[in-house]
């Protein structure tokens, strides 16, 4: 699908879920705001629990939350001096946690998710997307990985954690930059893709990690341009054989596939305990739910 606009109009009802968000980059960056009316238009129930400040690298860092500083929360969000945990005054779906990305997720599932939904917790939990590429080596140390990370294996949620190559740190009110908007319509449509897979949604530890490539005004500037490839996070040169796929039984890493600087959007399965690859049986597993929309590089 070529925009959020055309996704939420194929999306039944029936499929619509209950999805925590958050980020490393702060609750007011335009990524993850960019993301979270995309996923409302397309008729989610969506709260979002972000850190109060820039976390990037904080990998899975977890403190109770303090009081904000003197600086403020990120991009002039929230006054200096204000509480550890607060709200949009005019949305208390849109929260802050002035802590880690892990504590900021926590928070959400436990705390904010079940009283806004009157004691339910969410379905799925999505991070990011990230300023920046979460690829390779740089997995480990990712705040966005960090809590996808945790939501899959604490607190039992199926989670995404997306990345993208362009853009710089951008107030959540200026005009969504064409990376934001074209990042959202991609994550939208590998959210609805795992939606319509039907539940489980991942198998249990998994999470996945999504990374998108360079998108400017004039390269790769729309969704409907982009191939979903199916990756693997590290090397794998003496891990056993991943699932048969295009031909092949050792899928190419999501570094390969990002540094081609193409159309291709690398998806990686990832296991929550060790933030590698997961073993071929939950692979495929996951190659069957993203069929639908997976190419062959």
């Amino acid at each position: 699908m070529r925009s959020s606009t055309l996704l939420a109009a194929v999306i039944p009802f029936a499929q619509a879920a209950r999805i925590i968000q958050s980020n490393d980059d702060g609750w007011a960056e335009i990524n993850l705001r960019t993301l979270f009316n995309s996923l409302n238009a397309a008729g989610h129930n969506v709260i979002l629990s972000g850190p109060a400040e820039q976390k990037s690298g904080t990998g899975s860092s977890d403190e109770p939350p303090t009081t904000v500083d003197s600086d403020g929360c990120i991009h002039s969000s929230c006054a200096p001096g204000s509480p550890p945990t607060g709200a949009n005054a005019s949305d208390p779906r849109l929260n802050y946690v002035n802590s880690f990305p892990v504590t900021s997720i926590k928070v959400g599932i436990d705390t904010t998710a079940p009283k806004l939904w009157n004691g339910a917790k969410p379905e799925l939990a999505l991070t990011g997307p990230n300023v920046g590429s979460n690829i390779g080596i740089q997995v480990p140390f990712s705040g966005t990985v960090g809590a996808a990370a945790y939501a899959a294996k604490t607190a039992r949620i199926p989670a995404i954690a997306m990345s993208g190559w362009s853009g710089d740190p951008t107030p959540w009110n200026q005009p969504a930059p064409i990376y934001s908007r074209v990042y959202a319509d991609l994550a939208l449509n590998i959210t609805s893709t795992i939606l319509r897979s039907g539940s489980p949604y991942l198998p249990a530890d998994v999470w996945l990690n999504v990374n998108f490539p360079e998108v400017t005004d004039s390269h790769c500037n729309s969704a409907g341009q982009f191939k979903y490839i199916l990756t693997r996070i590290n090397w794998g040169i003496f891990s056993e054989k991943d699932p048969l796929w295009c031909g092949s039984d050792r899928l190419p890493t999501e570094t390969d596939i990002i540094l081609k600087k193409q159309c291709l959007v690398s998806i990686s399965a990832g296991d929550a305990n060790d933030k590698t690859t997961v073993d071929a049986a939950r692979q495929k597993v996951v190659l069957d739910k993203l069929r639908p929309i997976l190419s062959c590089p």
